[in-house]
């Protein structure tokens, strides 16, 4: 699905990724990989300077994979940060990346 030039990338890829998992997954599961989009495609907006670009999403019997590309090559500052930050680390860097370590079997970069 194509994001580039979208003016609410986050809104559409939520649709996009209930739409497609609704029906194959339990509703819980459904939230959060529609919180994870969520997530991911703000990071790219926010951290990058054209935003995210698109964004995939493969199912494979019991397995969601979401992929959201952007056009940024710097990847020094995406680090996870774990349960365990502190308030302040978590305050200034956002839970994004937080909530998708909590919520998605595994991710990268």
């Amino acid at each position: 699905m194509k994001l580039a030039d979208c003016a609410k990338p986050s809104g559409l890829a939520r649709k996009h990724v209930r739409e497609d998992l609704e029906g194959g997954a339990s509703p819980e599961r459904v939230d959060d990989a529609v919180l994870v989009a969520s997530e991911l495609v703000g990071n790219a907006v926010r951290h990058t300077a054209g935003g995210p670009d698109c964004m995939w999403v493969e199912v494979y019997q019991d397995v969601a994979v979401l992929q959201v590309h952007d056009a940024g090559r710097d990847v020094s500052r995406v680090r996870a940060r774990s349960a365990e930050a502190s308030l302040d680390e978590l305050t200034d860097s956002g839970l994004g990346l937080l909530l998708v370590g909590e919520l998605a079997s595994r991710w990268s970069v």
